[in-house]
């Protein structure tokens, strides 16, 4: 179900009206109903304004420093931080509020996505290719394949990029193409503009793998976290602002070998989003301690507080690291206090 933001009502005024007859006393002005206001339909994904449904769009992403700046990753809903083979980190990214046309550089799909895409129906799957062993896993999922396999006309190599870190998406013309393709879909998740009591003030968290790394630094100025990616500033392709995220959410997951490994050798690990877990959520320069539950595979992700009430996540763009409870996020500390003017001034001797 949609979700809506209701700024109004018009139910006692239709109650008035019904009750009413001919023979009803004169109301005064001062005696009136305000006039009703329109409910506004919000997306389940972002918590922001969004008319109607639309269908929804998973990207697979380069996340080392050659794929830098990214396009198109500053319009998604979400971005899914996932890791791969060598201890590095590749990016799903989910649009549907907003679609660009230009979305990249593109890589290839691994096992965790099976199991992260069910939740949505059956969006859009655009991925750089996968090995061919896993093209079975890749066919039984739920996904709407718009692959190069399958939509070659909609990608296109950028020649001023380095490959394989220069392949590109059409975002409209990927969800033109498929068939099916699921509109976006409440995942259990709910939004609201100020923060729950509690929690711990701190700047944000870092977390690392053997090859790759995350910061997220809360700005006060702007009420957004700074997005740091392998040591450097996330930067962006659209503007010079680079990567900011409204909330991110640290979920811990059990991580284990699968089935499936590169040409040198390396397993693709897989995180098993499906079960239940803990997780940190950040926003508005504080940490939340909750807990994560998905049931089955059909099932969106919910997140709950201490009291069994739903985390209330910041509305705009949501960023979901599946990060191995083995190896926990580190908290940044909250910010010193700026000395006072006594503690400045010199000492009397």
């Amino acid at each position: 179900m949609r979700a809506l933001g209701i700024l109004g009502t018009a139910v006692s005024l239709l109650a008035l009206v019904a009750c009413s007859s001919a023979t009803s006393a004169p109301v005064s002005a001062g005696d009136q109903a305000p006039e009703a206001v329109q409910e506004v339909a919000t997306s389940p994904f972002t918590g922001l304004p969004q008319p109607t449904p639309s269908p929804v769009l998973i990207v697979k992403l380069d996340n080392t420093r050659n794929a830098q700046p990214h396009a198109g990753l500053k319009e998604a809903d979400i971005v899914y931080l996932e890791e791969v083979e060598y201890g590095i980190t590749r990016i799903a990214a989910v649009y549907s509020s907003t679609v660009p046309a230009r979305i990249g550089p593109m890589r290839s799909a691994r096992i965790t996505d099976i199991d992260l895409t069910a939740q949505f129906g059956s969006p859009a799957f655009a991925f750089s290719g996968v090995q061919r062993k896993m093209w079975p896993a890749i066919n039984a999922s739920t996904v709407v394949d718009v692959s190069p396999n399958k939509d070659a006309a909609n990608y296109a190599r950028d020649r001023t990029r380095r490959a394989p870190y220069n392949l590109f998406l059409d975002g409209p013309a990927a969800l033109a193409f498929g068939t099916g393709v699921s509109l976006d879909r409440d995942l259990g998740w709910t939004f609201a503009a100020e923060a729950p009591t509690g929690g711990t003030v701190n700047t944000g968290a870092t977390m690392r793998w053997s090859e790759a790394s995350a910061e997220f630094t809360y700005d006060p100025a702007t009420g957004q976290y700074r997005v740091r990616m392998n040591g450097v500033p996330a930067r962006a392709e659209e503007d010079a602002d680079g990567q900011s995220a409204s909330t991110v959410i640290i979920q811990n997951v059990t991580q284990t070998a699968s089935a499936y490994f590169d040409k040198g050798g390396g397993n693709t690990p897989h995180a098993q989003t499906i079960g239940a877990g803990t997780a940190t959520v950040l926003r508005d320069g504080r940490s939340y301690q909750v807990r994560w539950s998905r049931p089955t595979a059909a099932d969106g992700t919910t997140f709950t507080m201490a009291d069994g009430s739903p985390m209330p996540f910041k509305p705009g763009q949501q960023w979901v690291v599946l990060l191995n409870k083995q190896t926990p996020a580190v908290l940044l500390p909250k910010p010193s206090p700026a000395p006072s003017a006594a503690s400045r001034a010199p000492a009397v001797t």
